[in-house]
């Protein structure tokens, strides 16, 4: 397993969620781990539902204490080459991916960070995110004005990444990211 990728911001939001688990709720984290062995639900988001219901857990210190809970063989957040693999499956939607972590490569200091539905770009904070769609194609969310170009569009959907990123492009394969997008996507770093 490798140790997922962070910018310092981060590393410290999550070491305080994690510090003020057992102060919010009054029990250890090994403690949450046992009480959900009795939640009657077994999918993730009905388990995160339920520890909200009973027991007034909000969804971070939920989130912290499914990863704990989960075995050793599942792929947990910590897991970025497993996640990657998994959501990265079709070879067209894994070379645009590819494509944009070049560009992301020739900026200063941008963070990849793998998550189980995305994959996330950061600098101090997320400045955008992309993700596979059926076919082959991909989406990437970026933070910018959807007005800054005709190839971004409002997202439609709500998306399980930051709510700051605010204009998407959907990627038919490597070739749509061409020098256009790369310029739109060294502003939007600007902008994280």
């Amino acid at each position: 397993m490798t140790a997922p990728a962070m910018t310092e911001r981060q590393k410290k939001w999550f070491a305080t969620v994690q510090a003020n688990l057992e102060a919010k709720t009054g029990r250890p984290l090994a403690v949450w781990v046992d009480i959900l062995k009795g939640c009657p639900e077994t999918r993730p988001r009905a388990q995160a539902a339920w520890l909200k219901a009973t027991h007034g857990i909000g969804a971070n210190h939920a989130a912290m204490i499914l990863d704990a809970a989960r075995p050793a063989d599942t792929l947990g957040w910590s897991d970025a080459e497993g996640l990657r693999t998994a959501l990265w499956a079709e070879p067209r939607s894994l070379a645009a991916l590819e494509a944009v972590e070049r560009i992301a490569a020739d900026l200063d200091a941008i963070i990849v960070s793998q998550r189980k539905g995305y994959t996330a770009f950061s600098r101090e904070v997320q400045f955008a995110a992309m993700r596979p769609l059926k076919g082959g194609a991909a989406r990437l969310a970026m933070k910018l004005d959807p007005e800054e170009s005709e190839r971004l569009s409002a997202p439609s959907r709500n998306e399980s990444w930051s709510e700051r990123l605010t204009a998407v492009v959907e990627l038919d394969g490597p070739g749509a990211v061409n020098t256009e997008l790369a310029d739109l996507f060294a502003r939007a770093a600007g902008n994280g």
